[in-house]
């Protein structure tokens, strides 16, 4: 009895590793890559949920080898809340993280005046990693922090790039664009050392791609003006690139014997398009339709089914869980606010079956400027997507089973159920008690702003000067 005590104490104290029993997990985080951002098909009937232009044969090797996700979606339409989401495993709303750029003011002349936000991951706060590294596994986070809170080292990560942000893409260029062949080295080399030691190991790879498009490589640039017959789209070349350290990162995976026994994961922060064009989801950046919030999300590992699909609606929260359960964390360990569900049995049956979360509904929370409809929150309950914006206080009703593009607004139609998701919405943001607008007493009709932010807000600009 006490040799078996003491072998429990070494395992949940994390000095006893079981590589051989517990998965090693590589995340990969894409910047402002849209749903439809890949060569890879999101969706077996939409035609457009894949790129007719980019080329990305690391992905769609990754997609043979695992599952997608059709009705996959980021935590939040920009990208620090999702970031501090991720690590938490808690909704924006909750986490009362919702925007990443300048929020604005009452000087700024808007109707109304959003929460502000502290911009910093408490130290207080039980991440993932912190968790992960307790029960015995080394971690590593490479890449976009975007989160200060003194960066990665400070909450839970054995090895990190430290509290980069955006401004970090630009430093890199050819022949290492965006940093991205930097970042896969390091994660081999880190991996290396972790199958060496027998130590089980998480690292997330948040790669900076899709910013400083320019930084791409020539030849890859030079490759798609030629397809495009001129000027190639903005972010085509650099989705390559970052396809090519994807596909470095999962070299490393199989020539480390790691193959059988490591979940390889890729999704993206937000999504980057859209705008309600005929083959595109409707929105971007900054709106809760779907354009802004739905993601690519690829899974491959033991027990993964080869080129399967999963339609259960996702978030990029429930990895949390997900990831506790593969590693073993005491379930006492696992804060009780987490909001995310463990996919697990998704992943292990098919891509079939629930995910149980504490709450049936995904709830999508930006009440900010950043998009021509203003500060907006949306709910997803089954194929039913409920829109609320904050501007005219309008609702908007979708279903998203056959329309995908959110043309068709049911609310009209269908009053009782827009009433119904309304009140669960307004309940959920109370519940979590999530920051919310209100009234800007400084408003002047006549000399009201736009409602899409062109870089920081007025108020914000003047502020710098002085």
């Amino acid at each position: 009895m006490r040799l078996l005590t003491g072998l429990l104490v070494l395992v949940f104290s994390g000095d006893f590793g079981l590589a051989d029993d517990r998965p090693n997990i590589v995340f990969m985080l894409s910047d402002d890559q849209s749903w439809n951002g890949t060569s890879v098909p999101m969706h077996p009937e939409v035609p457009f949920s894949k790129s007719s232009i980019i080329q990305t044969p690391s992905l769609e090797k990754l997609a043979s080898e695992g599952m997608r996700f059709t009705n996959a979606y980021a935590p939040a339409s920009v990208c620090s809340p999702t970031r501090c989401s991720l690590q938490l495993g808690m909704s924006p709303a909750q986490t009362g993280w919702t925007k990443a750029a300048p929020v604005v003011r009452s000087s700024d002349g808007y109707r109304l005046i959003p929460p502000q936000i502290a911009k910093s991951l408490d130290k207080r706060t039980v991440t993932i990693a912190e968790l992960l590294r307790d029960v015995g596994y080394a971690t590593a986070h490479y890449g976009k922090w975007h989160l200060n809170g003194d960066g990665p080292a400070a909450h839970g990560y054995d090895e990190s790039d430290g509290a980069t942000g955006n401004e970090y893409a630009y430093r890199y260029g050819d022949p290492n664009p965006v940093d991205i062949f930097g970042m896969a080295d390091r994660a081999s080399a880190f991996m290396k050392k972790c199958r060496d030691a027998g130590k089980p190991f998480f690292v997330q790879l948040s790669w900076h791609a899709l910013h400083a498009p320019e930084n791409a490589l020539k030849s890859t640039i030079e490759k798609y003006e030629r397809i495009t017959g001129g000027r190639a789209p903005r972010g085509a070349a650099i989705s390559e690139d970052l396809d090519s350290g994807v596909g470095r990162v999962m070299d490393a995976v199989e020539r480390l014997g790691l193959t059988g026994n490591t979940f390889v994961i890729y999704m993206s922060d937000n999504g980057g398009g859209g705008g309600g064009r005929r083959n595109q989801l409707r929105g971007g950046k900054g709106s809760v339709y779907e354009g802004g919030i739905r993601s690519p999300l690829i899974v491959r590992g033991p027990g993964v089914p080869e080129n399967s699909w999963c339609h259960v609606p996702v978030v990029g929260y429930d990895f949390f869980p997900t990831y506790c359960e593969w590693a073993g964390v005491p379930k006492n360990r696992v804060p009780r606010q987490i909001e995310g569900g463990s996919l697990t049995s998704l992943l292990a049956n098919g891509g079939t079956g629930v995910v149980h979360r504490p709450r049936e509904e995904l709830v999508f929370h930006f009440p900010h400027y950043q998009s021509a409809d203003g500060p907006q929150s949306a709910l997803i309950l089954g194929d039913l997507k409920l829109m609320k914006f904050y501007e005219d206080d309008r609702l908007a009703l979708f279903d998203l089973s056959d329309d995908i593009q959110e043309r068709n607004d049911l609310s009209a139609k269908r009053p009782a159920v827009t009433k119904r998701l309304h009140d669960r919405l307004q309940r959920y943001l109370s519940d979590v008690n999530a920051g919310l607008l209100k009234p800007n007493p400084r408003f002047d009709p006549a000399n009201a702003p736009p409602l899409i932010q062109r870089g920081p807000p007025r108020g914000e600009r003047s502020r710098r000067r002085r």
